[in-house]
Formats: structure tokens, sequence, C-alpha cells
């Protein structure tokens, strides 16, 4: 973790003192790499923020979609653009740590500059309206009399929605059946249109469509209920003891001048607090958790390396 501590202490200095060369920076548009498809939660994240951080970073941001691999994809051609300060990019916890931890990448969490966190939205279940399964007791029951048939839509393997499930299956004692995705609106597609039973996403992914009336939403895995959706009871209270979800935050190919990734880090923290962004995350769901460059860093490498440490003991590639 060499490079990423570097930086730590890196964007500290760098407040204090921001290189001459880069004082007119941005000076032509910035890439921002999303991960997932449009239409998800870190598009819609990254679309609204973006026009924010424009405004107090000046310059223009276009939003590129790079979906597949569970983000790999996305995160790898992140990690290995030119660290001109041109490209920045979402990264998604815990897929960004998992994917390298499980198999060969083209990136690790040393080739990427944390920026700024954005959101932490906590896991949850939700099936179609119409379903006969209308609690967690009811999906036990059900998979415990039919073992394997329960299929449940993923962002992917090793990602929060998969792990979050395997951590169900082995508390309830029972066996589902994983069909990954490339982001939560083809798992959303795929449960509404029947083609999968169940969809482990994220709360705020699929509270608009509990209000409506077409999905049903189990519950949120988070300590306390968010309170964008306070009607929502916790696993915890439901009597399942898991506490998984994502941060959405943003980082930058390593490398990165520490002045760029402070100015960055600073638009950002100044975008969030911005009174019409917040009116306009709170109408999109949006559960913004902001944490500065040395913040995120830190939360990463921590995260990290408790990651390693399941993988060590309880390997999830190949898991259903």
């Amino acid at each position: 973790m060499k490079t990423i501590m570097s930086l730590i202490a890196g964007v500290a200095v760098s407040v204090l003192a921001v290189t001459p060369v880069w004082a007119d920076y941005p000076e032509r548009p910035i890439k921002m790499i999303v991960a997932y498809s449009a239409g998800g939660g870190t598009d819609i994240a990254a679309r609204t923020l973006s026009q924010y951080i424009e405004k107090y970073l000046g310059g223009t941001i276009v939003v590129e979609n790079k979906a597949g691999a569970g983000g790999e994809i996305g995160f790898g051609a992140l990690a290995n653009a030119d660290p001109d300060g041109y490209t920045i990019g979402f990264i998604n916890s815990p897929n960004v740590l998992t994917i390298p931890i499980e198999r060969e990448t083209s990136y690790t969490l040393d080739d990427l500059a944390p920026v700024a966190n954005v959101i932490y939205d906590p896991g949850a279940f939700s099936v179609r309206a119409d379903s006969e399964i209308e609690t967690l007791a009811d999906l036990v029951e059900f998979a415990k009399k039919n073992p394997g048939e329960v299929t449940y839509g993923t962002t992917g393997v090793g990602s929060d929605d998969h792990l979050a499930a395997l951590a169900f299956q082995r508390q309830a004692g029972i066996e589902m059946t994983h069909i990954p995705f490339k982001g939560n609106v083809d798992v959303r597609a795929a449960v509404l249109g029947g083609h999968v039973m169940l969809a482990s996403m994220n709360v705020s992914q699929t509270i608009a469509d509990h209000r409506e009336g077409t999905m049903r939403l189990f519950g949120q895995m988070s300590n306390k209920r968010w309170d964008g959706a306070d009607e929502i009871p916790t696993f915890k209270e439901q009597g399942f003891d898991i506490i998984m979800g994502s941060d959405r935050g943003m980082a930058a190919p390593a490398g990165i001048d520490p002045a760029v990734l402070a100015k960055l880090s600073d638009a950002v923290g100044k975008a969030m607090a911005d009174p019409e962004f917040l009116a306009k995350a709170k109408a999109q769901n949006l559960p913004i958790t902001f944490m500065s460059a040395e913040e995120f860093a830190a939360h990463l490498v921590k995260l990290n390396a408790s990651y390693q440490k399941l993988w060590d003991e309880n390997p999830w590639s190949g898991a259903k």
C-alpha cells in the first residue's frame, strides 16, 4: 500500500501549496468514467454531481460508461489512464477491492488515487410486487423447501450484492443460485421481467420501485435505517446480523499531481455541500456520505485488508 499511503500524505501537503503549473487546471474537458451501465445508481450520482463539480472546479466533465466484469473494465480503464487530471472516475467498494483479490486484473488499489467518497448505500433484497414471497422469513422458508430454486441477480461476483447474499445464505442455512449482471439496471429489469426471483442491490436503487408498488423491498443491511427509507426495517431488526453496502467514491489514476488531486477533492466537497445538489440528491434517493481524499484513501486501505482476510478464510469466487 506504499503508493496509496504516500498519496494520503501528499494531499495534506498540497492543500497548503498548489503547484503554479496547475494554476489554470482544468484547461480542457475532463472525462469521468463510470464502471456500470447508464441509468444505474452510480451513473445517476455521477451525472448529477458532475455539473456541480464543474461549478466549483471550472471546465467541463463528460461522463463515459464502461460497464462489464463487475466494474473491472471501467476500474482498469481509470487506473491505466494518464495521471494528468483529465481522467477521473467513480470507484465502488467492495468491487474495486474484491476483484483484484480474486483474480489477476489490469489494476490494483495502488494504481488509484482516491479523490473523495460520495455515497454509502446499504444493501437490500427485493422481489417483484406480485411474488408470493412477502418477507425475509418467507424467503428462508421457500428456499429451505426448494434448495437452489431462488435465483438472485447482482452486479457481479465479489460485489457487495453478492457478498451480502452469501452471508445471508450462511446465516439462514439456505442455498440460492447467483445470476450476475453488468449493472443494477439489468438486475432490476430481470426481476421485473420475471427472469430472476430476487434482486440483491442497494436500497437507494430499489426504494422508488417499492414505493411505486412494482417491487417489494424486504430490508436494508445497515446498523440503523437510512433516513431516506426509514419505513424499511434493517436485516438486524428481522434477526439477520448482516451489515453490507457500497461506497461510491471518486478516484484518479495514481501518479496524479497532489495539487491537482487536492483541487479535485476540494471541488467535490464544495459540490456535495451545495444546497441545490443536496435537494437533487434527496429527490433521487442518493444516500450522501462525504469523505475527503485522505479519509477515503485510509478507509479503502482498511476495507481492503478486511476483504483480503475474508477471502483467505472463505473465498467467494465460484460460490453461488
